[in-house]
């Protein structure tokens, strides 16, 4: 497997259904971020895994706290099931309705990891006072 560029499209992102174990070993041999998506029958589940990456990696509060709040916009929104894992260093979310929409929230939580917010804030705005998606 590749080592994945930082920020990573959504179309690069691996799709390690049955794979996963496979997948995971590349990553952690590359000491790069561990992201895939996996196929749930009609969903989709996306896993993004920083103890895969160097030991000198670290994942920042900020960066924590931003994936927390956007998977917990996620599974308002019921883009994401409530069983998501959220961090510190491992974040999981079942349910996801679409293969592209898996896709390109793990490349956002991938970028993220990497300390690269935007790609996050892009994919899960958040809401302002009003309710409606800032931008």
């Amino acid at each position: 497997m590749q080592q994945l560029p930082v920020p990573c499209p959504g179309h690069l992102i691996p799709d390690a259904t049955d794979r996963f174990d496979a997948a995971y070993r590349a990553a952690k041999a590359q000491r790069a971020v561990y992201v895939g998506i996996e196929r749930e029958g009609e969903r989709w589940t996306v896993k993004a895994d920083a103890l895969t990456a160097s030991p000198g990696h670290v994942v920042q509060d900020t960066v924590n706290v931003a994936m927390r709040a956007a998977i917990v916009r996620l599974i308002r929104a019921r883009e994401a099931g409530s069983d998501a894992f959220a961090g510190p260093v491992y974040f999981m979310l079942h349910g996801v309705p679409s293969e592209g929409r898996a896709r390109e929230l793990a490349a956002a939580f991938h970028a993220a990891l990497y300390g690269d917010l935007g790609p996050l804030h892009r994919a899960v705005p958040a809401a302002d006072q009003d309710g409606d998606a800032a931008g």
